[in-house]
């Protein structure tokens, strides 16, 4: 995988005490728009209150990432250590610090050991290429299973445009702008304003369509950087181009967020489900993430039963306006419930041999309006528990 106009790296600078890569650079050639989605999580990461005063001038060049240390509740020295960090990095690259952008992840309430930071980012400057991609995906990794990365071409104004991204995400992934951590880069030409609300577009139809454990981390964004290398045309806002453009950035948007799910701590289903039938898409997204959230849906999916009744109980907490005699429930194939009243053993039975498959579909017609919408998540496993009951021994 190449973005034309990008370099990246990534290495074991120290942070991770079972050498495991931890530090990953993501370097443009030239100035490019920036634009990021943050953590609503009341408790924000120094490298999160960082970005967020930095991204106002809407240019960047280069992003640092570690993981094995989120940098979260460490007060001023934090801070200190974010804007250190970005320092070190534009000494190495010779470029203005204000142009580094910097992301942690990892264990919250420790400080991050700067001298290691510092010669980590030293070497990964020496060692940046441009297919660096897989080693810079798997440095972001912490209960990850494996690196996420995802990468799409279109022809956008006579030129061919690249889209891509690393992400990282297992646990504690739920929506609340941003989820997880992810690094998107393209070589369009697009203004920071313009490329701003195509981010958040795409992050509300991916990112923030997944649920694992109902966690959101004081740590989560996603940053794309747009450096303009790939020649096309400045994007104009409802052209023909910028809707290409905005399909590419999607396509790269879902797959990572879908891969952040499918790696899931400890899951072994990935679960597509679809509400329809509501007033307003709003109403969809709330609906069908009431059942995603459910640990009784989750845990019946573990065991492969077809237990509707917990995903008409979750609909009904979910504040959504429905109407019970109106709803069907279908899995896979099947049809559970329709009209609110369940189909009867063999239609269970039919149900939990679609839920011993790896993917799952469950759809909802509430019947109460044109509108709907679809979400992404796994099921709970006992692993689940193990992986977070020794997260830090």
């Amino acid at each position: 995988m190449t973005v034309p106009g990008f370099k990246v790296w990534g290495i074991h600078c120290g942070i991770k005490k079972d050498g495991r890569k931890d530090l990953a650079l993501i370097v443009s050639d030239r100035e490019a728009a920036v634009a990021g989605v943050f953590t609503q999580n009341r408790v924000k990461a120094a490298p999160v209150l960082f970005d967020m005063a930095r991204i106002r001038s809407g240019k960047g060049q280069a992003v640092v990432v570690n993981s094995g240390c989120a940098n979260a509740c460490t007060g001023k020295r934090g801070l200190v250590d974010a804007r250190t960090t970005a320092e070190a990095a534009a000494a190495e690259l010779g470029m203005r610090s204000e142009a580094v952008y910097v992301a942690s992840t990892g264990v919250i309430g420790e400080y991050l050991p700067m001298p290691k930071v510092r010669i980590g980012i030293e070497t990964s400057v020496g060692l940046l290429s441009s297919s660096g991609w897989d080693q810079a995906a798997e440095a972001i990794m912490t209960t990850d299973i494996y690196p996420k990365l995802a990468m799409v071409q279109e022809e956008i104004g006579g030129k061919t445009v690249t889209v891509a991204g690393i992400a990282k995400g297992s646990g504690m992934i739920h929506p609340n702008m941003a989820t997880m951590l992810g690094i998107i880069v393209t070589d369009a030409l697009v203004a920071a304003p313009l490329l701003k609300k195509a981010l958040r577009d795409s992050v509300e139809r991916s990112f923030n369509a997944i649920t694992i454990d109902g966690e959101t981390s004081t740590n989560d964004m996603v940053l794309c950087m747009a450096n303009g290398a790939g020649g096309n045309r400045k994007l104009a806002a409802g052209s023909k181009d910028f809707k290409k453009f905005q399909a590419c950035l999607d396509t790269v948007a879902q797959s990572l967020a879908t891969q952040v799910v499918r790696d899931g701590e400890g899951a072994t289903k990935f679960v597509e489900i679809t509400v329809r039938g509501t007033k307003t898409p709003k109403a969809a997204k709330e609906a069908a993430m009431a059942v995603a959230l459910s640990p009784l849906v989750k845990t019946a999916l573990f065991g492969e039963d077809a237990n509707w009744g917990r995903i008409m109980a979750a609909l009904g907490h979910s504040g959504v306006d429905m109407d019970e005699a109106k709803t069907d429930i279908t899995i896979g194939k099947m049809k559970l419930v329709e009209k609110g009243l369940g189909q009867g053993k063999a239609a269970e039975k039919d149900a939990a041999a679609a839920l011993k498959q790896r993917d799952i579909k469950i759809l909802i017609d509430l019947h109460k309006g044109k509108a709907e919408a679809t979400v992404w998540t796994c099921d709970y496993s006992n692993e689940y528990i193990k992986i977070n009951a020794a997260y830090r021994s």
